[in-house]
């Protein structure tokens, strides 16, 4: 009996096949472009998103034939909030909105306005975002009506991966909570919320718990990709809640730091809590009935790849990494705020720009690639202080996973920030792992999730916080924390220029 993953990144679909131990038997990756009409959208076709899935379990099935036929159940994941549109006939009425797309800041306005603050924080637990997919549907409303009167259905990009699969209409509570049209504590959808928004009821899919089963695939797409068992498709999850799952976050005091193209700060709770001041977001576990909190950073790995992109093009990482390390903290008094794409938390703010603060003629790439790392290690502690002070997570330390930490140099310094001693895991954790250990609650082969847990992570490298660290990069975050206020109208007015 195996099992797959599949996660539907911003950058590419991944997909890795397990044994029932949670071993990997194979691995695909095939990647896709994000397109950006203007400055600040980001949009992708979702068909380019079907070619690569296509890719790579064709692939899988030319290295694994017997391996392929006895998978038993799939588990999705994928980027989180953006916008797909589909006619009455199925077909897409336009290119997704993606989560990064900040296009909607005045239909936030405009949403806020219409509902009320203190509604939208009692209802869907976070305040209306940009980066939210209320927002963007509410902007194709206002924007291209005629699309909007065509529209059957609006899915999430792994929920579509679900319908070309299986030909359902369904989500899960975890990425549904990041729509802005569930109601977060009853975990369905919020029918007074979409009646005062004059949203029908019919164009959502239907909400499940992350371990149960929706469908089936269908017979010509278990034929062509060499399944031959019925496979199931589970509910699934958004990307931070699977990769929860696949880190073992699962209980209070469990938490994690992703760094993949955004970073997040997740942290799981088995008691719903909100912060008022929407400075991180609350949202549906993918453990039935349990919640968790976490503050996100737009361009984290972003950052990341901007400074290999344009100071780096033709080296190595390892490169990147060795010029870091030989910069003292503080990158030689130059402050970086890594707001590429507007920021989530704890600044909600589609305005924001990135940033770099203190640069002379002193200054060379080494001191900008370590005031990069420390930008984004200062965000992410930025998100976490938020929670602790409000959410009352008490973390005995914190699992790293994504790209970023790939870098030992970012590890540590997460480390210090934080103050808590942190851990990387072994290749394989993560979201695609959690979403095949939901597969295999769903399809029975482990009785709850803390049982496949047990089976499935392994933790690998250990890194220890260092107190006077801590101290030294804490002179700077102050300035970090500062600056955004100071540069908060500032933005503003450089976007609407």
């Amino acid at each position: 009996m195996n099992f797959i993953g599949i996660d539907l990144g911003t950058s590419s679909i991944k997909v890795i096949l397990y044994d029932e131990k949670f071993r990997i038997i194979g691995a695909q990756t095939s990647s896709y472009d994000i397109i950006e009409p203007q400055n600040g959208w980001g949009e992708q076709n979702p068909s380019d998103w079907i070619d690569a899935l296509n890719t790579v379990l064709l692939n899988l099935k030319d290295d694994y034939p017997n391996q392929m036929k006895v998978v038993k159940s799939i588990g999705l994941t994928g980027q989180m909030h953006g916008l797909v549109m589909l006619d009455q006939n199925s077909k897409v009425l336009r290119n997704a909105i993606l989560w990064l797309d900040q296009r909607s800041s005045d239909e936030v306005v405009e949403i806020t306005e219409k509902l009320g603050y203190d509604y939208i924080i009692k209802t869907t637990a976070n305040p209306i975002s940009s980066g939210f997919t209320l927002a963007k549907l509410q902007w194709v409303r206002n924007n291209e009506k005629d699309l909007f009167d065509k529209c059957n259905k609006i899915l999430l990009p792994k929920d579509y991966i679900r319908f070309y699969l299986t030909g359902d209409f369904a989500t899960d509570v975890s990425d549904a909570s990041g729509m802005q049209m569930l109601n977060i504590k009853n975990r369905c959808w919020d029918k007074d919320l979409l009646e005062k928004m004059e949203i029908p009821y019919s164009l959502l899919p239907k909400v499940y718990e992350s371990c149960k089963v929706t469908g089936y695939l269908k017979e010509d797409i278990a034929l062509k990709y060499g399944f031959s068992a019925k496979v199931s498709i589970v509910a699934g999850a958004g990307d931070n809640a699977a990769a929860a799952i696949g880190c073992g976050v699962i209980e209070d005091g469990d938490a994690f730091t992703t760094i993949g193209t955004s970073g997040v700060v997740f942290a799981h709770t088995s008691n719903m809590v909100i912060d008022n001041q929407g400075r991180y977001h609350t949202f549906c576990a993918a453990i039935p009935n349990e919640w968790h909190v976490m503050g996100v950073t737009q361009a984290a790995g972003l950052s990341l790849e901007w400074l290999k992109r344009n100071l780096y093009p033709n080296e190595d990482l390892e490169k990147v990494n060795k010029d870091v390390d030989e910069v003292e903290i503080g990158s030689n008094k130059l402050v970086y705020l890594p707001y590429l794409m507007g920021e989530r938390s704890p600044h909600l703010d589609p305005y924001a720009r990135g940033t770099l603060i203190g640069l002379t003629n002193t200054h060379s790439r080494k001191e900008i690639s370590r005031s990069i790392f420390e930008g984004v290690s200062f965000s992410l502690r930025d998100c976490l202080d938020a929670m602790r002070e409000t959410a009352n997570v008490n973390i005995k330390e914190m699992a790293l996973t994504g790209g970023g930490s790939k870098s030992k140099i970012l590890c540590q310094m997460i480390s210090d920030n934080f103050k808590l001693d942190t851990y990387t895991l072994k290749e394989g954790s993560g979201t695609t792992l959690g979403a095949a250990i939901l597969a295999s609650v769903g399809s029975r082969r482990y009785k709850d999730i803390k049982s496949a847990v047990n089976i499935a992570i392994k933790n690998d490298k250990k890194y220890m916080y260092n107190r006077g660290y801590h101290e030294e990069y804490s002179k700077y975050y102050d300035i970090y924390r500062s600056t955004y206020k100071s540069l908060k109208d500032v933005y503003k007015k450089l976007q609407e220029l």
